[in-house]
């Protein structure tokens, strides 16, 4: 076990523990800007179709009903401006973060292969490289590497930690120079339902890959949109001749969503008012944040989508988690996500309306 486990960094969280344990000593509590974990109800509807299909005694698809493949095609096709979506461009996966950790594995990819992702990043990219025991880089832009070798791109627009959004006319370069040398394109898209300053647009959309899907696949997660992170669903959509391959390993590895998850994802993705509802929630608690990180002397950079701002005081992200763990409020160091984050902290906008009000209060 310790062969696989070695291979891994240190998990990053476990540092948080005593800054978690002074914000906790707070005399109003905790206000936990940490993680981006939803806790905000799950839809009324989403709950319904949950229960209906709670009575499922036989094993459920890797490859989700044809109900559940209408549904995502559908999604597809209306909310990111995809055309000619079949069932064969879209596979359900078991929540994203599992996609993330063991795609490069599942690819088949080793030693002397290379990984590359942004130079801020979800740190599951590099885990995933490390599993599979391949090189990863960083880039800042990728059409700067090295292709010899790159067998696995990552985009991550709009970007967790920094709510940076990849426009169109960058979207189309990339995508054109992976092509060009060879390499796989994986998007992650999972907050592309989150734009607040900016409208995000999916690697999917004709305007960037020229109606062609070949070498590009978009990762989609309902966690963040529709409050279902406890449910663990998500999907890919993109290229059937990547998606035909993986659909065969993940059925000998047993890798399937639920059959009541797959119900419950159908009701989430053939409805866009839940949708609307939750956006709203969260840009007021965004508003109110961000105008108390300002006036407390934060500088806010990016953060134009996702659930997220990602703010400087210009020095030590561990000073800066410190600061405000004294006023019971905690926050994640921003080289969580790479060195260049040093400086940085990510603030989540996943908390309560109270409790974000209690933050705001106390900034």
């Amino acid at each position: 076990m310790s062969a696989v486990s070695d291979r891994l960094p240190a998990f990053p969280w476990d540092k948080l523990t005593p800054f978690k344990a002074t914000a906790a000593a707070h005399p109003d509590g905790i206000v936990d800007l940490s993680v981006g974990t939803p806790v905000d109800p799950v839809p009324e509807l989403i709950q319904k179709a949950l229960v209906g299909a709670a009575d499922s005694p036989g094993y459920p698809t890797v490859w989700g009903t044809p109900e559940l493949r209408d549904a995502i095609t559908g999604w597809v096709e209306r909310r990111l401006g995809a055309r000619d979506v079949t069932h064969r461009h879209v596979l359900p996966i078991v929540g994203s973060k599992e996609l993330v950790a063991w795609l490069p594995t599942q690819l088949g990819l080793g030693p002397g292969d290379r990984v590359a992702y942004p130079r801020l990043a979800y740190p599951t990219y590099e885990v995933g490289a490390r599993l599979a025991r391949a090189e990863y880089e960083v880039y800042d832009d990728p059409t700067e590497l090295d292709p010899e070798g790159l067998k696995l791109l990552w985009l991550n627009s709009p970007s967790n930690p920094t709510g940076k959004v990849l426009s169109k006319a960058e979207l189309t370069r990339i995508v054109a120079w992976a092509r060009e040398h060879g390499v796989l394109l994986f998007s992650d898209e999972c907050y592309l339902e989150l734009g607040w300053e900016a409208d995000p647009v999916s690697v999917l959309h004709p305007d960037v890959n020229g109606g062609s899907y070949d070498g590009i696949v978009s990762v989609h997660s309902l966690s963040k949109r529709s409050n279902l992170a406890g449910y663990r669903a998500a999907f890919l959509a993109g290229d059937p001749a990547v998606l035909s391959p993986l659909l065969e390993i993940r059925k000998h590895g047993g890798m399937m969503t639920s059959a009541p998850t797959q119900a419950a994802v159908v009701a989430a993705l053939s409805d866009d008012d839940h949708v609307r509802v939750q956006r709203e929630r969260y840009a007021s608690r965004r508003a109110l944040l961000r105008e108390a990180l300002l006036s407390h002397g934060f500088r806010i950079e990016h953060s134009e989508a996702s659930l997220y701002l990602w703010a400087t005081r210009g020095e030590s992200c561990w000073d800066t988690v410190a600061h405000l763990a004294e006023r019971g409020i905690l926050v994640a160091p921003g080289d969580f996500y790479g060195s260049a984050g040093a400086e940085f902290v990510r603030v989540a906008l996943t908390a309560t309306d109270e409790r974000i009000a209690a933050a705001v209060r106390r900034l």
